[in-house]
């Protein structure tokens, strides 16, 4: 009998905080790589989603569309994350794969390891590849350092370049609302203009007892790639400036490298209604209002 296709999520990835600690030596594995302290959490409304479907086929196939598709350029993670597992289980299994692009690309939010992670799940499943969760991740981080952390996908404390995956405080329920400036970001560009200034570690230990205590906590610690995106990118800065205008923003800051932004609600109406304000104020913008956790 024929398994029918499936799909999956890939949700947007949030750094709440991101803290650059300093740098791989030149003998350690990934030499080079900036080392990380991130509270990462992920976007639970599809609206902050990709989604990945995948059906039997005789070879690989991908198909790419959505509203983000023309930001797409050379090979894609999703292929690189099939052809990973055909070769982690010796397969020449094929799948006609379609990513739907809705997130903003080199943005900061993760998109293409959410991809990449989201691949890996529904290809486990559809070629039925008895592979555990932690050998997945061992052999995805290949793929990227946000993939392991993609394939969690739930609040989690990244360490080394990415790999180290810790447990957090359970967090309260909040809201975020993303937005994009239209502004793709490259990764590398953004750490190099960071010129070494490495900061300290701010442990998070304590669990916050709703989402304004939360913020409190948040504003102890940092981005500390925020000063170098917007130092690339200065259509940052009217990002942050409309999101801490929003009435109930508790917190606005830079997720990952940029160029995307998020403002923190405690109340998914104001979250909500901060997202439609800001989607007719700026139409070239791109919003979105999602839970996350």
């Amino acid at each position: 009998m024929t398994m029918p296709g499936l799909s999956r999520l890939a949700p947007a990835k949030i750094n709440l905080f991101l803290h650059v600690t300093g740098r791989r030596a030149p003998h350690a594995a990934q030499a080079g790589y900036h080392e990380l302290e991130s509270l990462v959490v992920f976007a639970q409304d599809p609206a902050a989603c990709d989604r990945i479907a995948v059906a039997p086929a005789d070879r690989l196939d991908l198909l790419v569309e959505g509203p983000q598709v023309a930001a797409l350029s050379g090979e894609n993670l999703v292929l690189r994350a099939a052809r990973l597992l055909q070769a982690m289980n010796q397969t020449a299994k094929g799948a006609a794969i379609t990513l739907s692009k809705t997130l903003p690309v080199a943005s900061g939010i993760g998109g293409g390891s959410a991809d990449a992670a989201a691949t890996l799940h529904a290809l486990r499943a559809l070629w039925q590849i008895e592979i555990d969760d932690t050998a997945l991740a061992q052999a995805a981080v290949q793929l990227g350092a946000d993939v392991p952390v993609c394939l969690l996908g739930r609040a989690a404390m990244m360490r080394g370049i990415g790999e180290q995956l810790a447990a957090v405080p359970p967090l309260p329920p909040f809201w975020l609302v993303l937005v994009n400036p239209g502004v793709s970001l490259a990764t590398q560009d953004v750490f190099s203009a960071l010129a070494g200034q490495f900061g300290p570690a701010e442990p998070f230990e304590r669990r916050p007892d709703s989402a304004a205590d939360l913020a409190i906590l948040l504003r102890a610690r940092r981005n500390d790639l925020e000063a170098p995106a917007r130092f690339l990118a200065p259509e940052i800065d009217p990002v942050l400036a409309a999101l801490k205008a929003q009435a109930g923003c508790l917190l606005a800051r830079l997720s990952g490298s940029g160029a995307t932004c998020f403002g923190l609600f405690a109340d998914k109406r104001e979250a909500d209604f901060a997202a439609r304000n800001l989607g007719r104020a700026y139409p070239k913008w791109w919003v979105a209002a999602t839970a996350a956790g």
